[in-house]
């Protein structure tokens, strides 16, 4: 009787007391009127706390206030689109009060959306949009299942008789098929262009851009070992070639015709463009590299048959690279080359490191220059 007691006792205190009142859920990232940002993180146990910025070259260090809440605002950012992790003792993790998400194989974050005008080209405006179709297929080159993406411009019909150039665009490494539309904003960029009049209307093509999927793996030596390497780039262009680019030909009204046809990538996919455009010149005639990176400086036995007669193959040859992107050397060398094989190209160099920032402008602008 006495513990029966006791225990209504306990019970009857814990009804008693009051409910503990959760914290109020924080708001971050938030953007101010005049472009800062404002990021905050409960955390009354951590240690140092910082914010790692794409583009941003030091991370941003938080303060934490006598509620256990840090925060730190940044300077005004240019609009556009930014990943960002927070750094909470040395451990990089997503920011829990944010909801959107940058994907990656290897890198994923958090992302903030700085609004911008209307005229900026990745901002969804008051115009006609295209699709984004999603198709999976069984590689028999690489042996594994895999996935491609193809944007339609507005106005597709299967059932008229129109048909369209097309634009194979390759991400980089540690990227997913869906990286240029997820992130790169690839099909809200088209509708834009195609809208003012900018970009010819075209299908868009994003595949899985790893030959050798095992490079993804931790420590496979990619970039180290060459072997790894150029099986990722050759294995690659061979499922490019012979099994994504029939599939899309058999499905889409495409115009089959190398005249037709271009190649693009960012980083890893640059190389991979060029690569695959340079020595097969029979399937394209317009190629864009941005930030290319993984190729070798051993150009005469990376392009072995490329001499100045590609120029009356190419139509547009188109390199850039952002001036404080660790890859800038290299892709001034391959300039240098083709120069002095007298193969016409443009070099295109603007501010920016290795960041979505740079390609977003890039693709913008090398979309505006093809099929004309």
């Amino acid at each position: 009787m006495k513990r029966t007691f006791f225990v209504l006792a306990i019970l009857l205190l814990a009804a008693a007391a009051p409910a503990q009142t959760p914290p109020p859920p924080l708001i971050s990232p938030e953007v101010h009127s005049d472009n800062r940002v404002a990021f905050r993180l409960r955390g009354p146990n951590i240690k140092e706390v910082a914010v790692s910025l794409e583009g941003n070259p030091k991370p941003l260090p938080m303060q934490r206030d006598d509620q256990g809440v840090w925060s730190v605002t940044s300077d005004p950012l240019a609009p556009d689109f930014y990943g960002y992790s927070i750094v909470a003792d040395g451990v990089s993790m997503f920011d829990p009060s944010n909801h959107a998400i940058k994907p990656n194989f290897l890198y994923r974050a958090s992302e903030l959306h700085v609004p911008g005008p209307a005229s900026l080209s990745w901002e969804i405006g008051a115009v006609p949009h295209g699709e984004i179709h999603h198709h999976f297929y069984k590689s028999g080159v690489v042996g594994d299942d895999r996935d491609f993406f193809v944007y339609i411009p507005p106005g597709y019909d299967s059932r008229a008789k129109q048909t369209y150039p097309v634009l194979y665009l390759l991400h980089g490494f540690s990227d997913d098929a869906s990286a240029w539309t997820a992130v790169g904003r690839a099909n809200v960029i088209l509708d834009n262009l195609i809208a003012r009049g900018r970009a010819k209307p075209m299908i868009v093509v994003m595949p899985l851009g790893y030959g050798a999927p095992e490079v993804l793996l931790p420590n496979s030596g990619v970039w180290r070992d060459r072997a790894i390497t150029d099986r990722n780039f050759d294995k690659f262009r061979e499922a490019l070639l012979t099994e994504v680019i029939p599939r899309v030909e058999a499905e889409y009204l495409v115009i089959k015709d190398r005249n037709s046809r271009a190649i693009a990538g960012l980083s890893m996919g640059g190389s991979e463009s060029l690569l695959t455009g340079l020595n097969t010149l029979d399937k394209f005639a317009w190629i864009g590299a941005f930030s290319s990176g993984g190729i070798t400086e051993d150009f005469d036995k990376e392009f072995p048959a490329l001499d100045s007669k590609a120029n009356e193959q190419l139509h547009l040859l188109w390199i850039a690279c952002g001036t404080d992107d660790r890859l800038i050397d290299i892709n001034r060398k391959v300039r240098a080359w083709l120069a002095s094989k007298n193969i016409k190209h443009l070099d295109i160099e603007t501010p920016g490191a290795h960041t979505w920032m740079v390609w977003r402008r890039n693709l913008t602008e090398f979309t505006s220059l093809l099929f004309r």
